[in-house]
């Protein structure tokens, strides 16, 4: 198993089922916690040096911080809805309360500036189709550069059908060129529920000559995989098993922006989407809902 692979609750800690520092990472700038709340649970959150989302995973919760209070609509779970969502900003004591319990992601990134606490309505997330064929796959832009506004934190959910591969072709984004710039990421993984059970994808990480990373890993809900560099990709959703995953990135670079550059070997495929359909199971839902 390799150190970049964080199997689901193996770094739980109080009401948190994933905790993912820039510390236990190894890098400088991205976090991720899962916070779990029982019915009538309240959690209170310290921010430090980290901008913060309050991201719902399943349920609706209620965000309070310096005397304003925002109530986020939620969802059942991620496969049913783009949410709504909060920010907290960095040195920022807020309190997560939910009436009938859920999960909340809390994407994270270590910056300079303090913006204020502010509300993102579900039908301001812009959805995004890429990719064709079995290639294609849905994207939730919901705190991405030109979506909303952030000191460094970017992060988007990618939603992809069964049978289906996504984060493809393999790229990376490890540099700082006119075409790429320095970004770590964090890739949490849910997966639907088949009629047997739970479901399982896969992700893959893979590194440079003068960079190695090897990371070829069968993901299941609440499992985490790391990237400090490397080509990632491709995301692949099992058959009979759509896969969610939420990106999340930062960087030490002065500019918010997520430049990428693929693999030259693989970088072929995107001529070939040109003569093919976007998956018509696309998109699942928006703001709204399925068949939106």
């Amino acid at each position: 198993m390799s150190k970049h692979h964080v199997p689901a609750r193996s770094t739980a800690y109080g009401p948190f089922s994933t905790v993912v520092t820039p510390e236990s990472a190894g890098w400088g700038h991205s976090g991720l916690r899962v916070l779990e709340l029982p019915p009538n649970g309240r959690a209170d959150i310290a921010t430090g040096d980290a901008e913060t989302l309050v991201l719902p995973l399943s349920g609706a919760c209620s965000v309070e911080c310096a005397g304003e209070r925002y109530a986020l609509e939620g969802r059942p779970d991620v496969f049913s809805r783009v949410t709504d969502f909060a920010y907290v900003p960095r040195g920022a004591a807020a309190t997560v309360s939910s009436i009938d319990g859920g999960r909340f992601a809390l994407p994270s990134a270590r910056c300079e500036r303090r913006l204020p606490f502010r509300y993102g309505p579900a039908e301001d997330v812009p959805v995004e189709l890429r990719g064709a064929g079995q290639s294609s796959r849905q994207v939730n832009n919901f705190c991405t550069p030109g979506a909303f506004e952030a000191d460094r934190l970017i992060a988007c959910e990618v939603l992809t059908p069964e049978s289906n591969w996504s984060s493809y072709p393999p790229h990376k984004h490890d540099e700082a060129t006119a075409t790429e710039c320095v970004l770590e990421e964090i890739y949490y993984f849910e997966v639907a529920p088949g009629p047997s059970g739970a479901g399982f994808g896969y992700q893959r990480v893979y590194g440079t000559p003068g960079r190695p990373i090897d990371v070829f890993a069968e993901v299941r809900t609440g499992d985490v995989v790391t990237i400090p560099h490397g080509w990632h990709g491709p995301s692949m959703a099992a058959p009979g098993y759509d896969l969610y995953y939420l990106n999340v990135m930062a960087g030490p670079g002065d500019e918010r922006a997520w430049r990428i550059c693929d693999d030259p070997a693989h970088s072929w495929v995107r001529g070939t989407w040109a003569a093919q359909d976007i998956d018509p199971r696309l998109p699942m839902y928006g703001a709204a809902g399925k068949g939106e």
